[in-house]
């Protein structure tokens, strides 16, 4: 037979294949997600939303520029950025659709006994290649293939959760830093005043106004005081050890550049949160626990194929000569194409056993997407209401402040003018001092819960350029 002709014989079977891989498809197509909390997710707003508080849809990454501190988007640039992306195992799902081939040459060399024609021994020269192809009849290898691509898009989608956990556990580590730093700062300013009315206390003692019981009660204050710095700085150390371990760096190598002290981030004006059906969109938990539901759904297909039989395509094309200078003459060439079904129809059981596992499997998953959700939800809810709770408090909190740094003036000034005693003063400053820690620590609860909200919405991660759920 001529090469042209077994061209054309190859190409027909090539295209009768094609129209079997293109029939049925065993098992369920996945028909979405289940229903869960359809009042919630088809609302307009959250329930727990505070006034104020945009329900435009917010962007998906990089919400830490919207704090305005330029470290701090620096750090979590640099966690986020030994983060790798990995779609290993589709490729292989996806060339199990191919031929497989395998090139091969051989010489073989043969000692003869003694023939009536006189020979003693035979060369034979061989070169080709070997070839399998299992066609798709009924879609397993497509079920495998499906099965393999929604895994591998919930992988992507994990590495966006971990995105998002990661850039809230670098924010609010920093948050911890700032207002540790800040309220030791405070902690010393105080800690200098009252050394101040000591020394003063002291002289009024020396000229008979002031006691010794006054100068040892503000003695031990200002031993308190100075106690409490090392707690403090054992915090800061801590945190930028912290820090630097989220950035991959080792500990101690970012203390230089956070020692300076600066002031807590900037809290954007308004705060945009969408409504519960964007959530389901952007939350990338949400997206990976329903790409493992396609996957559990395709499984089923892919198992329900083992109880139909199997075509497998097989093919050697190569030359054959007894001599290397005619091994690629077309009388020599050689080709063979067979066509092997199998059927194991008699499996005593595993198939089903198979399929019922991959059911059993997609309930599971089933189950784990209506708890993420759910979850996602009341994550969401929460943060809300704390955000907009921790507002007014940080409201309340500011007022205390005025009013104890006001009277603490007024006491000074009463003591100077010799109305007051050290002891008034000093009582006055203490309650401006508490008042200023708790408004300090209070800004960066409100900025903790606003980065536990970005959080809660799933905020902080870059689209892959590759699927994307539409739910």
């Amino acid at each position: 037979m001529s090469l042209k002709s077994t061209t054309l014989h190859l190409g027909v079977l090539m295209a009768v294949s094609a129209t079997m891989v293109a029939g049925c498809k065993v098992g369920p197509n996945y028909k979405g997600p289940p229903p869960v909390a359809p009042n919630a997710t088809q609302a307009a707003v959250f329930n727990r939303v505070p006034k104020d508080v945009a329900s435009t849809a917010p962007a998906v990454a990089a919400w830490w520029e919207s704090l305005n501190d330029p470290e701090l988007t620096k750090l979590i640039e640099a966690a986020q950025a030994r983060l790798k992306e990995s779609r290993a195992g589709l490729r292989g799902q996806k060339a199990n659709k191919l031929p497989k081939m395998s090139p091969s040459a051989a010489y073989v060399h043969a000692h003869l006994p003694s023939s009536p024609l006189g020979l003693s021994s035979a060369e034979l020269y061989n070169v080709g290649f070997d070839a399998t192809w299992e066609v798709d009849l009924f879609g397993g290898t497509r079920r495998a293939i499906e099965a393999a691509s929604a895994e591998a898009d919930a992988v992507d989608a994990d590495l966006a959760d971990t995105h998002v956990q990661l850039s809230a556990e670098v924010a609010q580590a920093y948050v911890d830093l700032r207002d540790q730093q800040q309220r030791l700062a405070l902690i010393r300013k105080s800690a200098e005043l009252e050394e101040q009315i000591l020394t003063l206390t002291q002289q009024r003692r020396e000229q008979g106004v002031a006691s010794d019981l006054d100068v040892e009660r503000i003695h031990t204050q200002v031993e308190n005081t100075r106690q409490s710095l090392i707690p403090m700085d054992a915090q800061i150390t801590e945190s930028l050890d912290q820090l630097a371990v989220l950035t991959g760096k080792e500990p101690g190598a970012l203390d230089a550049e956070l020692s300076t002290v600066t002031p807590l981030p900037t809290l954007p004006a308004t705060v945009a949160v969408g409504d519960p059906a964007a959530l389901l969109k952007q939350r990338p938990d949400i997206r990976a626990a329903e790409w493992r539901l396609v996957s559990s759904n395709a499984q089923i297909g892919e198992h329900e194929a083992d109880w139909f039989p199997k075509l497998t395509l097989l093919g050697d094309l190569g030359f054959n000569a007894t001599t290397p200078g005619h091994l690629l003459r077309s009388e020599n060439f050689l080709w063979v194409g067979a066509p092997l079904l199998q059927w194991n129809g008699l499996d005593f059981g595993r198939t089903k056993a198979k399929v019922d596992q991959a059911k059993a499997g997609f309930e599971e998953a089933e189950a784990k997407y209506e708890s993420t959700v759910l979850g996602a939800l009341r994550d969401a809810n929460v943060a809300l209401s704390r955000y907009g709770h921790q507002r007014d408090n940080v409201v309340s909190l500011r007022n205390v402040e005025e009013s104890a740094t006001h009277a603490a003036t007024l006491t000074q000034q009463r003591y100077r003018a010799g109305t007051s005693s050290a002891l008034d003063w000093l009582d006055a400053e203490r309650t401006r001092f508490s008042a200023q820690q708790s408004r300090i620590a209070g800004d960066a609860e409100l900025i903790k819960d606003y980065v536990a909200l970005q959080k809660s919405l799933g905020l902080g991660w870059q689209p892959h350029p590759g699927r994307f759920m539409t739910m």
